[in-house]
C-alpha cells in the first residue's frame, strides 16, 4: 500500500466525486483542505505533507468498510512519525463507526493533537476492542453538529477507549442535541479540563447523572450555554460535585431564579456567566469567591450584592436606573454598564470609577445638568472610561441639550456656580471699599 493512500484512510478519507476533487494548501497559514477526495486524485494529498491544519470536506468512507487494515511496517511508522500536522478537521461525511475504530489507532504514530468533527453522521457500530490499552496523542477532540446513535449504551466502547480518553484535555460536543450524558462515561475522562456542551437540548434534571461523584474530577471549564436549563437551584445542585471548576458558563438559558435556594457553587468558581438568561432579579448564592461574573442582557432593576473579590462585573444591556456602589467590590477594576437607564453618576462615585481601569457606560438616557455631565467628563479625564466615549454618550434631558454629545455640554464654574464667583468677587469689592474709605 503507498504512503499516500495510507495516510488518505488513516487522516479520513473522503471518497466521492464533486466538482472539486483535489486538495488546496494554503503555505503562508500551513492550512490544507481537500474536497470531496478520490482514488483518482489521492495524489494531491501529498501536498498536505507539509500542513499544520488538514481539513477533509465531503463525501462518504462506507466503499472502504472491507478495506484490510494491517500492522504497519517501520518505513511508514517514520513516516507518519515525521509529519508535522497538528489538527484535523472532517466535515460533511458519513463515517461508518467500524471503519472509524480500525483507522484511529493510525493517530498513535503520528503528533495530531486535535480532532473534530462538524456536520457528520456516524453510522453503525464499531468494534472497539483492539483499542484496549491504546494511547493517543489527541487532546483536544471535537464534534459540531453531528448525528449519532444516544450516548447511553456507548458505555462500553468508552471503556475500551479508557486508556486515551483519560489523558484526554478539551472535550466539545455542541449543536448536537444532546439530552444526557451517562455518568459512567463522565468518569472515563480522569484529565479533561474543559468541556463544551453548549447549543444542546440538555435539561436541569440530566446535570446531576451526567456530573456525579467521581465523573471529570479535573473539569476546570464548563460550558452549557444554549440549552434548556432553567432552574437556577437545580443547576447549582447539578454541577457542585465538581471540586476544581472556575468557568461557567450558563448564558442564553431562561432561567429562574430561587430566593430560598441554599444550594453551594463549588468554592472553585472564579468566572460565571449569566448574560441572557432571563434573570429580573440577582439569583441568590452566587459563588463567594467570583472575579469574573457576567450579568449583561438581562431584566435587572436594581444590585444589592457584595463580592469582595470581584475583579469584572458586566451588568450591560439590563433596566439598571442606578450605578452599584463600588464599596461592594474593592477589587474591582472593570464594570460595564452600557445601555442601562441611568441618567447621573452620584459625585461621590465618580471618583471611585475613576480608579478603575475600564469603566463603560455608553447610550444610557444621560440627564445632562451640571452634575450630571460634569461627573461624566471628569471620568472621561481619568483616561479610563472605555469604549464609546464620546460618540456613545448623548444627552437625554434637558431639552437644551437633548441630543448634544456630553462632552460637548458647558460645565464652566460661571455656568454651574455662579456663586462660587460672585461672593469672592463680592467680598473683593467691600474690602476695596473699606481700603477707600
Amino acid at each position: 500500500m503507498s504512503v499516500a493512500v495510507l495516510l488518505g484512510l488513516g487522516l479520513g478519507l473522503l471518497a466521492a466525486e464533486g466538482r472539486r476533487n483535489r486538495c488546496y494548501f494554503n503555505r503562508t497559514q500551513e492550512y490544507c483542505v481537500c474536497y470531496n477526495l478520490s482514488e483518482e486524485t489521492i495524489g494531491s494529498i501529498i501536498q498536505c505533507l507539509a500542513a499544520t491544519v488538514v481539513e477533509f470536506q465531503g463525501g462518504d468512507v462506507e466503499e472502504y468498510i472491507g478495506f484490510p487494515i494491517t500492522d504497519l511496517d517501520s518505513s511508514i511508522i517514520e513516516t507518519l512519525d515525521s509529519l508535522v500536522v497538528q489538527q484535523i478537521i472532517i466535515g460533511n461525511v458519513l463515517v461508518p463507526e467500524i471503519l472509524l475504530a480500525r483507522v484511529l489507532r493510525f493517530f498513535s504514530y503520528t503528533h495530531v493533537r486535535g480532532l473534530a468533527f462538524e456536520s457528520c453522521i456516524f453510522q453503525g457500530t464499531g468494534d472497539w476492542s483492539h483499542m484496549v490499552g491504546q494511547n493517543l496523542p489527541i487532546l483536544s477532540l471535537s464534534f459540531h453538529n453531528v448525528t449519532s446513535a444516544p450516548l447511553t449504551g456507548h458505555e462500553q466502547a468508552f471503556s475500551s477507549l479508557s486508556t486515551w480518553l483519560e489523558t484526554l484535555e478539551e472535550l466539545a460536543v455542541t449543536g448536537s442535541r444532546v439530552t444526557s450524558l451517562p455518568c459512567a462515561i463522565g468518569r472515563v475522562f480522569r484529565a479533561l479540563r474543559s468541556l463544551n456542551l453548549a447549543q444542546n437540548s440538555l435539561s436541569d434534571g440530566s446535570l446531576s447523572p451526567a456530573f456525579c461523584q467521581g465523573a471529570f474530577p479535573q473539569l476546570q471549564e464548563l460550558s452549557l450555554h444554549h440549552n434548556n436549563l432553567s432552574s437556577y437551584h437545580n443547576v447549582c445542585e447539578g454541577v457542585e460535585l465538581l471540586p476544581k471548576l472556575r468557568h461557567l458558563d450558563l448564558s442564553h438559558n431562561n432561567l429562574m431564579a430561587d430566593p430560598s435556594s441554599s444550594c453551594q457553587w463549588p468554592a472553585s468558581l472564579r468566572h460565571f456567566n449569566l448574560s441572557n438568561t432571563g434573570l429580573d432579579e440577582v439569583p441568590t448564592p452566587l459563588p463567594p469567591d467570583l472575579e469574573v461574573l457576567d450579568m449583561s442582557h438581562n431584566h435587572l432593576r436594581a444590585l444589592d450584592i457584595s463580592l469582595s473579590s470581584l475583579r469584572k462585573l458586566f451588568l450591560n444591556q439590563n433596566l439598571l436606573q442606578a450605578v452599584p456602589s463600588i464599596r461592594n467590590y474593592p477589587m474591582l477594576d472593570t464594570l460595564h454598564l452600557d445601555n442601562n437607564s441611568i441618567s447621573e453618576l452620584p459625585r461621590d462615585e465618580v471618583k471611585l470609577l475613576g480608579r478603575l481601569q475600564d469603566v463603560a457606560v455608553a447610550d444610557n438616557p444621560f440627564s445632562c445638568s451640571c452634575s450630571g455631565a460634569g461627573g461624566l467628563q471628569a471620568l472621561a479625564a481619568t483616561g479610563h472610561l472605555g469604549q464609546g466615549w464620546p460618540g456613545d454618550y448623548r444627552c437625554h434631558s434637558p431639552a437644551e441639550y437633548q441630543g448634544w454629545p456630553v462632552a460637548q455640554v458647558p460645565v464652566s464654574v460661571m455656568r454651574c456656580d455662579p456663586a462660587a464667583v460672585v461672593a469672592p468677587l463680592c467680598i473683593i469689592l467691600a474690602l476695596l471699599g473699606v481700603a477707600g474709605a
